[in-house]
């Protein structure tokens, strides 16, 4: 793995051809390296980049993290992993020497419950790039400009066939009676680091777990929504245009119960 400068011709800048995590980092210790090691390591296997290794990963985080002199409060730090140089257009070369490398920024928890647009950019359930972390992000990029144009904070993402698949930059979730609903990995949904570990605690909790593959009337008729990532934790939401909803119970459980990871 090669930590220089990133060059003109790196296959990440000029072909998304690579991937990256961002996970937080609070007075200087990284939350949850290891599960966002094992997710790029899963990940450069499907898009056939070797891998850095868990102690590599690490490394270039906190690396990061200490460069921009950031070892108290919150820190948002991105891991980015690419398929290096070479190769003519769309080939790559024979052999490929990918380079990690790390950014950390300062990063503040929303308090504030979040506004959804149901956003006209789609997700392709289709492509494998659709469950990994990969560089095209280009389809969230719009997706999550969508929102901001209509003063919302976030958007939700339904994919080809009309069924949610996730917000722009986080996992959703929604409650209704007293059951827990998200996307299943059919709907093209990321494998939410931050996701897992609030199914994990629902489950402990003693509540179900439904992934499904519902549209946007499913959020219409939600009691309550919220949404996940490694930065924000747990969020509650609301669809623009809707009254935000009372504080939930079950999301301040679910909250309470991660907390030790946010």
């Amino acid at each position: 793995m090669t930590l220089e400068a990133v060059p003109l011709d790196d296959r990440g800048l000029l072909l998304g051809d690579g991937l990256f995590e961002t996970l937080l980092a609070v007075d200087g210790r990284l939350v949850l390296a290891e599960a966002h090691a094992d997710r790029m390591v899963r990940g450069a296997a499907v898009l056939a980049i070797p891998a850095p290794t868990p102690e590599d990963f690490v490394a270039c985080a906190a690396t990061a993290v200490r460069a921009a002199d950031l070892l108290d409060g919150r820190a948002a730090v991105r891991v980015t992993l690419t398929a290096g140089s070479g190769g003519r257009g769309l080939d790559r070369p024979a052999t490929l020497t990918p380079r990690l490398f790390a950014t950390a920024a300062r990063s503040v928890k929303p308090s504030a419950p979040a506004a959804l647009l149901i956003a006209r950019t789609r997700r392709n359930a289709a492509s494998p790039a659709s469950r990994l972390k990969a560089l095209a992000y280009l389809d969230n990029v719009l997706a999550r400009r969508e929102a901001a144009q209509a003063g919302a904070d976030e958007a939700v993402m339904l994919n080809t066939e009309g069924a949610v698949a996730c917000a722009a930059a986080a996992n959703l979730f929604w409650i209704r009676n007293d059951v827990l609903f998200t996307p299943g990995p059919g709907t093209g949904r990321l494998d939410g680091i931050m996701a897992g570990q609030v199914a994990d605690a629902a489950i402990g909790l003693g509540l179900e777990v439904r992934e499904v593959s519902e549209g946007s009337e499913s959020l219409e008729a939600a009691e309550a929504i919220f949404l996940t990532s490694s930065l924000i934790g747990v969020r509650p939401a609301y669809l623009a245009g809707q009254a935000p909803t009372v504080p939930h119970a079950l999301i301040e459980r679910l909250a309470a119960a991660v907390a030790h990871v946010t």
